[in-house]
């Protein structure tokens, strides 16, 4: 495991993670008037919980094959959102569930990027040993 690895932790997947979900919710959002559209997400606290079991498998040459957190985070499991009142088009986006939605994601963001930077902070504190 690398310096990097071992100081950061899963903050980059989990930054990853909430960007692509933010990806899904704006798709969604995009698409609320789409007849037949089915609204998606995925699930963040089973895609970390087996990114956890996977990251030991993480390729280091080109030709391995990826798990979970690769370039890509296109790995995560997409879900299919269940409406709580379906519509006669067979679009199931909810738009006030997909901002309320939304605004979990980008305050759950906001705090995984806080809690990074104070990492990035304490490694510089140690760096330049104060």
């Amino acid at each position: 495991m690398s310096f990097i690895d071992q100081s950061f932790g899963i903050s980059p997947q989990v930054l990853s993670l909430r960007e692509q979900r933010f990806k899904m919710i704006a798709g969604n959002l995009a698409n609320s008037d789409t007849p037949g559209y089915k609204a998606v997400d995925l699930q963040f606290e089973q895609v970390l919980a087996r990114s956890n079991k996977d990251i030991a498998m993480k390729g280091t040459q080109p030709g391995h094959q990826g798990v979970l957190f690769n370039n890509s985070s296109s790995l995560a499991k997409t879900m299919y959102r269940v409406p709580t009142q379906p519509t006669i088009d067979g679009n199931t986006v909810e738009s006030s569930i997909e901002h309320s939605e939304f605004m979990k994601n980008a305050i759950r963001y906001q705090a995984s990027l806080g809690f990074l930077d104070s990492r990035i902070q304490g490694l510089r504190k140690a760096l330049r040993s104060e």
